[in-house]
């Protein structure tokens, strides 16, 4: 094929970052607890990213706000 030649065909297509619903932010965190879930994500074999998403979706819904 020549360049310039049927390049609908040749297209790829990307979206945009951040339109996953996901976030990008910035936490401090305990060094223990940063070690505990390197564990376990080497043991799990997933992602640290994988498993700080795990634990604060399951997390929140326990969140009991005290007035």
């Amino acid at each position: 094929m020549v360049w310039g030649e049927n390049m609908n065909a040749d297209k790829i297509k990307l979206s945009k970052r951040g339109d996953d619903g996901y976030r990008v932010i910035s936490v401090r965190i305990r060094e223990n607890t940063l070690r505990r879930i390197d564990e376990a994500a080497g043991k799990a074999n997933r992602s640290r990213n994988e498993v700080i998403n795990l634990i604060l979706d399951r997390s929140v819904d326990l969140l009991e706000v005290e007035e």
